[in-house]
């Protein structure tokens, strides 16, 4: 008989528990009680063990991680292929663009089997509020600033803003907050020091874009005598805590920086090439060790999935980094890892089910390999966030798809409207 409960078993062909490398186990169970992981083993043996309330069996399938967007600005999703994109997105910032931006790149990110993403935009409460009650797990960017935006009047109240939000988040198991300023080159050093002060006084994480172009570059050096990289680490920025997106141009001592200060990176390949600053060093990035997440990069990129830049990963590494990088790669450079990121005992169910019996994945000799170098969204089946279903056999369970496209394409009219 069953001597303990819990609230969900799924059953899989396979499951990656990407706690280690290439590790795939075959015929195994995950156990799921009050939102978290509960155990991993045979299914023969789970079913003897575990009495569960529901029972998921996907014969066919592979059971990982969610995959983790750590690079997202969501609500820019309505800007997607409209002239101007940015000039677009700063006309239309308000509280109704970032809530139903927000709600689109959800919907996205949840079908491709996303659980978690990081986002940057100036209105960081509405996008923690509409991702809280969609049920997804957020990394909210607080914005700091020196000019006038909607976000705040100068630097100092961004960042006595930044730190109210900060509280009113703490302790919520879906919301987590970091700073993130949003242009490098247009902080001053004071405000540089104050934020690096703050960060290190409340053991708060900080993103920020750099290096991302050889223009950021040669500004940076022009106004301040150094590059990006030196001028961050003279303010006492360059810490474990730092997340830094993109990273492209990048010179043999910026890499010798990173990783003495043990930085962490966030790759965008696909929003870099579109833009035409090229592709960031990803082997090297791999080869010393560098802390290593995926983001889409906002409106400039293809979509809000990660799976094609998950490809390009792995075709400039190999497959088994590349997966690691959208899953427990993603949550080490925000700060989460050890709440998400592996499947593991005691951590969130943030959960991600894929159909490995498509023509795209078949025949099946690496698992891992034919997921990443075969697999899109169109793969995803199923996706939990802290143990709750969010998307079932292709179809989101919480979300109102019909209201937010219809939503969406006021948005796309009002644009091409100039309105």
């Amino acid at each position: 008989m069953p001597i303990a409960a819990a609230d969900l078993r799924i059953e899989t062909r396979w499951i990656a528990p990407m706690s280690t490398r290439n590790v795939v186990l075959e015929d195994h169970s995950l156990l799921v009680r009050d939102g978290r992981i509960l155990d991993i083993l045979p299914s023969a043996v789970a079913a003897e063990r575990y009495s569960a309330t529901a029972v998921l069996t996907r014969n066919s399938h592979l059971l990982m991680p969610g995959m983790i967007n750590a690079q997202s600005d969501a609500a820019t999703l309505l800007a997607r292929g409209a002239n101007g994109e940015a000039a677009q997105v700063a006309r239309l910032a308000t509280a109704d663009f970032a809530r139903d931006g927000t709600l689109a790149a959800i919907a996205a990110m949840l079908k491709s089997g996303i659980t978690c993403f990081c986002d940057r935009y100036y209105f960081p409460e509405e996008t923690a509020r509409t991702a809280n009650e969609q049920g997804m797990r957020a990394m909210i960017g607080m914005p700091v600033t020196e000019g006038a935006t909607p976000w705040a009047k100068n630097g100092a109240q961004s960042l006595t803003r930044a730190l109210e939000l900060r509280d009113r988040h703490k302790g919520d198991p879906l919301i987590s907050t970091a700073f993130a300023p949003l242009a490098a080159n247009s902080l001053s050093d004071a405000t540089f020091a104050r934020l690096a002060t703050l960060a290190d006084e409340l053991d708060a994480g900080i993103m920020v874009d750099l290096h991302q172009s050889s223009r950021e570059i040669d500004d940076c050096v022009a106004a301040h005598g150094m590059r990006p990289l030196e001028r961050l680490w003279n303010l006492g920025l360059l810490t474990p805590a730092l997340n830094a997106a993109h990273m492209v141009q990048l010179e043999p001592k910026d890499l010798n920086l990173m990783q003495r200060t043990g930085i962490s990176v966030t790759v965008c390949p696909e929003g870099n090439m579109k833009r035409g600053n090229g592709l960031p060093p990803i082997a090297a990035f791999c080869a010393a060790g560098v802390r290593l997440g995926i983001g889409s990069a906002g409106a400039a990129a293809l979509g809000h999935d990660i799976w094609g830049n998950m490809k390009i990963v792995a075709l400039l590494s190999n497959a088994g980094d590349a997966l690691r990088a959208a899953t427990l790669g993603g949550a080490a450079v925000l700060g989460l890892e050890s709440e998400i990121g592996s499947l593991e005992t005691g951590k969130w169910a943030d959960l991600c089910c894929v159909d490995l019996s498509g023509a795209a994945t078949q025949p099946i000799g690496d698992p891992l390999a034919q997921l990443v170098f075969g697999g899109g969204r169109d793969i995803v089946s199923d996706v939990w966030v802290a143990g709750r279903q969010l998307l079932s056999g292709g179809e989101l369970t919480r979300l109102d798809w019909s209201d937010v496209a219809a939503r969406s394409q006021a948005w796309a009219a009002r644009m091409a409207a100039g309105g």
